[in-house]
């Protein structure tokens, strides 16, 4: 053997190895990677979002709400309520409610706003759970929020809260009631309204009530009527009781881009009877009319503030107008309303300086003259100890001659 070719066959002894273990290794890489996938845990599946139910593109829809147009007005500073709005979210998300998934959608008529179980479909209610919001301006706290505080107020002082433009002290404190300032503007326009219902609802968020219930300054509250109605339904569910002004629903025009407008339908509770909202419902509300995006969602459909709250409710979160023929306003013909069945309403109303005679058919102790809204005379059907009421007198009456 020569020694001088040792070197070279070394050499290619180590390369044929070499060779060999760069395929093995090729091939265990292979089965390994065939093999991972088997080993990896099963990917979890996650429910897809549901898309928006479609609607028809239109033009804009031009709805004048009271005829007259208006000028944007800024709410006022609403730092430091966020906190308070998000923490109660995320405790019912805790509790295991979702405050963001709407209720199944209900049928006209009779509409409700979803199913309720026997065990939670009634509230353990008391008057102090209900906060009501009485929309008004400074022209009208002679003529009209003294009217209320004399009657039906005096009943719910803690309850009630006076939604103003303007301070008032001299009326808070002869009479003890709540008044809000809520530097909007006193004129009686959409975005005037709408700054106004931005506040009612952030304020009755803040109050950690059961119930947000707004009415007008010339709406008469029955509240043993009211109680009772509220009673029948839990607050943690989503409800929305009220009367449609319109025997249809209202179309309006949704903008969504700079270049056009989506068509919408849904119903609203007029704001001139009154309507009342779950707190349940109202959190579920929040992204849309708290901290004052009330005003930017208004802006969108360009709406009076009742035509918002309906949007928000049927139009975003798909939940159901319960309609309800207990709430009046002087859009109808009170005088229509059977004098028996006046005491078991929820609201009532009378007519404006256009139709005076306007008014609920039903007698007492003052006359027309005294009480032209009739309001004094429900109190005091209501209420008849009250100091300022007549005392009717007792009439004998024969019932057979005596035994003696």
């Amino acid at each position: 053997m020569n020694l001088l070719h040792w070197p070279v066959r070394m050499h290619i002894a180590s390369v044929g190895v070499s060779k060999s273990c760069f395929v093995f290794s090729l091939v265990f890489c292979g089965l390994l990677l065939l093999f991972i996938p088997a080993l990896q845990p099963a990917v979890r599946q996650v429910d897809l979002p549901q898309p928006r139910r479609q609607i028809r593109p239109t033009q804009a829809v031009s709805l004048h709400h009271n005829g007259v147009p208006g000028v944007p007005e800024h709410t006022g500073e609403n730092e430091g309520k966020g906190a308070s709005i998000d923490s109660e979210i995320n405790r019912s998300y805790k509790q295991g409610v979702d405050p963001h998934r709407s209720q199944e959608r209900g049928t006209f008529p009779g509409r409700q706003s979803g199913k309720l179980s026997a065990s939670t479909s009634h509230d353990l209610l008391e008057l102090k759970d209900i906060f009501i919001a009485v929309k008004t301006t400074r022209k009208y706290h002679k003529s009209r929020l003294e009217l209320l505080i004399q009657t039906w107020v005096s009943q719910a002082k803690e309850q009630t809260f006076m939604f103003t433009d303007d301070e008032d002290n001299e009326l808070r404190m002869r009479t003890g009631v709540n008044i809000i300032n809520t530097n909007c503007s006193a004129a009686h326009t959409r975005q005037a309204l709408c700054c106004k219902m931005s506040v009612e609802y952030d304020k009755f968020i803040e109050s950690q009530k059961k119930w947000f219930c707004h009415v007008d300054d010339d709406n008469y509250v029955i509240l043993p009527s009211l109680l009772r109605l509220l009673s029948s339904y839990h607050h943690s569910q989503d409800v929305y009781l009220g009367r449609p002004s319109l025997d249809h629903p209202i179309e309006a025009a949704e903008r969504v881009k700079s270049d056009g407008s989506m068509s919408v339908q849904f119903w609203f509770a007029t704001g001139g009877a009154g309507f009342c909202i779950s707190r349940g419902l109202a959190l579920k509300m929040s992204p849309w009319a708290s901290l004052g995006n009330f005003i930017s969602t208004a802006e969108k459909i360009r709406l009076p503030d009742d035509c918002t709250i309906g949007y928000i409710i049927e139009a975003l979160l798909e939940v159901s107008l319960t309609h309800t023929r207990l709430f009046h306003s002087h859009l109808e013909n009170l005088q229509k309303l059977p004098t028996d069945s006046v005491l078991e309403q929820v609201t009532l109303s009378y007519g404006g300086f256009e139709n005076r005679r306007n008014i609920v058919g039903i007698v007492g102790g003052f006359s027309l003259a005294e009480d032209p809204t009739r309001f004094k005379t429900v109190h005091c059907l209501l209420y008849p100890d009250t100091d300022w009421c007549p005392k009717l007198k007792p009439r004998l009456k024969h019932t057979g001659p005596l035994q003696h």
